[in-house]
């Protein structure tokens, strides 16, 4: 072997040192492009979930309606989303921790503080001017000639109070034959309404906002 043929192995060799080099620089460069990558996912994804639980806890959050008391409107096993900052106004559908049960009722708000209430041949009349209630009318269209849907009753009758107390709400579903409601209990606390039903998401062919 001549010199000039050292030379030249010596020359390839410099040349595999600095290619292996290179290549470790990008392998390198590479790993901390992965990991920089899977770093902000994780951060992303992290983000993604407090966010989720605050909207839960603090604005909105899923449900599930159990039972038929509020039918047709809501039915059994139907998911809605609740609103937690909603105002509560007459005739909202609500969702409350139940006053006689380890349980959540959905119902639908008919009297507020100060209310006077009162249901004569089958007409609700709030403070004595009479409602009509729509959302009554397909569970109406299957009375009997001259059944009345909701008996008669004043909120004196039911409850011993002239008026809805302050901080309370009076409740009924809109299934009135069926539902166990303020009728049954009385009146619920302002403090126990999770929130207001917004909007339905299932089934699909219902997805909308429940009248």
């Amino acid at each position: 072997m001549n010199l000039q043929q050292i030379f030249e192995i010596m020359n390839l060799s410099k040349k595999r040192i600095e290619w292996a080099g290179n290549l470790n620089k990008e392998v390198g460069l590479l790993k901390t492009n992965i990991n920089k990558e899977i770093f902000s996912w994780l951060k992303t994804i992290f983000f993604s979930l407090i966010i989720v639980a605050i909207c839960r806890h603090f604005l909105f959050s899923p449900s599930t309606v159990y039972g038929e008391s509020m039918a047709p409107t809501l039915k059994d096993h139907e998911k809605i989303i609740i609103s937690k900052v909603s105002k509560l106004e007459h005739f909202d559908v609500i969702v409350f921790h139940a006053p006689d049960a380890d349980a959540y009722y959905i119902k639908r708000i008919i009297g507020l503080p100060g209310d006077r209430i009162e249901v004569k041949d089958d007409t609700l009349y709030i403070n004595d001017k009479p409602y009509k209630e729509p959302y009554l009318k397909p569970n109406r269209n299957h009375l009997w000639a001259g059944g009345n849907f909701t008996g008669d009753f004043t909120l004196k009758e039911i409850t011993g109070k002239s008026k809805v107390p302050k901080g309370h709400l009076f409740v009924m579903g809109d299934n009135r034959p069926v539902s166990k409601d303020s009728r049954h209990f009385k009146f619920i606390p302002i403090k126990s309404v999770i929130g207001e039903v917004k909007f339905r998401f299932y089934p699909l062919k219902k997805i909308g906002i429940p009248e």
